[in-house]
């Protein structure tokens, strides 16, 4: 009877199977992986450069100041450390999706009493007492569970993947933040001078004007340029306290507004070298969690199109029920079951087969995503590259620009305070403003050309030559 039973359920699982199977085939397979395609070399990579290559790219800036806030933050940072308790929230989500291929295994007990009456005869009294063992387990035939597993081994790598990334971001924007702190000084140190040479301007203007009785007008400039000059000074202070306050919070401090950095801008002593292996930006972190990605959606679709195969679940008990507690551990009221079932949705209005095209759907959106995602990624390495060459002509052409100024600013004022013939109140302004507005603009681009190296190296996920991931 027993053999027959076996072999009936057999029969029926083959014949059900056979027919899923071939409906479940028409599905088009997803793609677990996507080979990306970078170019042989970066176009605006620079020429004729072979120095060597740094190991870590915040030595590329000399400025150990730099590191340290750097470091302070990567200590501290509020939206990192939410960024690993999500971390291991997930590592937690995944642990707990593994135990979908384990037994589920319940022990339930049960005690009731009751009391019915009988008109005028004595009343009656009942006990019953229940303990119960059950389990139930799936058997993966398909490997359909596995599939998840995988989906799931796949979303944690890509989180830790997304988190590197939220690391090098930070690191980022602390240096970026440090040097305009730097730059803000600079700026506000450069106020200083400016007023302070103005007021010399006005005491020349006021002398003459006392002794000639000319010149009004220039001292009605001077005056002008003074209280223009404070006005510059107060909205560069502002300027310095803010760039203080966006780098304390980042370093997890209490945005006061006090910290203070060096007077000099970390001077870049090396150029991008030439021949950067264009597959570094593949270990960029937000590539690499797009493959990961790909590979989850994969999976998922696989597990899918496999919800269409029948199920195939054990199922087993043992307890007992009795009417006296004292009875409730005794082997000889055992009973115990063991069941095996077989379960194919025949119909459920095309659900199924729906949610499995739209997951292989998913996998193709993905893998565009991805290849969108590795287009701006060579772009933003294509830019930083050629703007990192634009910037370090563009500074040589502008310290020539600063130097000349200085000069034609120093003798202009000594023309005007020596009252040489010619020589008035607007040459003396025309120089100190080509002078500040030069001098002002060294500042901003030696910033903007940390900026823009500290982008490249964010670009590129790392250093010029790590192709490992960073861990």
């Amino acid at each position: 009877m027993q053999w027959n039973f076996a072999k009936a359920t057999w029969a029926l699982f083959i014949c059900m199977t056979g027919f899923t199977a071939c409906h479940s085939l028409q599905f088009e397979a997803p793609e677990e992986s996507y080979a990306l395609s970078p170019p042989a070399a970066w176009k605006a990579s620079a020429k004729g450069n072979q120095g060597k290559i740094s190991q870590g790219w915040l030595s590329d800036f000399h400025d150990p100041r730099m590191k340290a806030v750097v470091d302070r933050a990567m200590a501290q940072n509020q939206d990192l450390a939410a960024a690993a308790a999500r971390m291991q929230e997930a590592e937690y989500l995944r642990i707990a999706g593994k135990s979908r291929g384990l037994p589920n295994v319940l022990l339930s007990s049960s005690g009731a009493y009751s009391m019915s009456g009988n008109g005028p005869a004595e009343s009656s009294e009942s006990e019953r007492y229940g303990l119960n063992l059950s389990a139930s387990w799936e058997v993966d035939v398909w490997k359909r569970l596995r599939d998840l597993n995988q989906a799931d081994d796949a979303d944690m790598a890509s989180v830790r993947a997304l988190y590197r990334g939220a690391r090098l971001s930070l690191a980022a924007s602390a240096a970026k933040s440090w040097c305009n702190l730097i730059a803000a000084e600079q700026q506000l140190n450069l106020s200083k001078v400016i007023l302070d040479s103005f007021e010399r301007n006005l005491r020349i203007s006021e002398r003459n004007y006392v002794g000639t009785g000319q010149g009004s007008l220039d001292v009605q400039f001077g005056r002008t340029n003074v209280a223009a000059a404070r006005r510059s000074l107060e909205a560069s202070i502002q300027a310095r306290d803010e760039a203080a306050r966006t780098l304390e919070v980042l370093c997890g401090d209490y945005p006061a507004g006090s910290s203070r950095a060096g007077s000099e801008l970390p001077v870049l002593k090396k150029g991008v070298p030439a021949g950067i292996p264009a597959g570094l930006v593949e270990r960029r972190p937000d590539l690499a969690a797009a493959r990961e990605r790909i590979f989850a959606t994969a999976k998922r679709a696989d597990a899918s199109r496999k919800n269409l195969l029948p199920n195939i679940r054990l199922t087993g008990g043992g307890g007992n029920t009795v009417s006296n507690f004292n009875n409730l551990l005794d082997p000889s009221y055992l009973a115990a079951s063991v069941a095996a079932s077989l379960a194919q949705t025949v119909y459920s209005g095309g659900e199924l087969s729906n949610v499995a095209r739209a997951s292989v759907e998913r996998n193709k959106a993905v893998i565009n995503d991805y290849c969108q995602t590795a287009l701006e990624a060579f772009r933003e390495v294509e830019s930083t590259l050629s703007a990192d060459t634009s910037l370090a002509s563009q500074e040589v052409f502008l310290m020539t620009e600063v130097e000349q100024a200085q000069l034609a600013e120093k003798q202009s004022t000594r023309d005007y305070a020596d009252g040489i013939e010619g020589s008035d109140i607007l040459d003396v302004l025309e120089a100190q403003r080509r002078d500040n507005n030069a001098r002002l603009s060294l500042i901003r681009l030696r910033n903007q050309r940390l900026q823009n190296r500290i982008d490249l190296h964010l670009a590129l996920g790392g250093d010029f030559r790590t192709e490992d991931s960073a861990k």
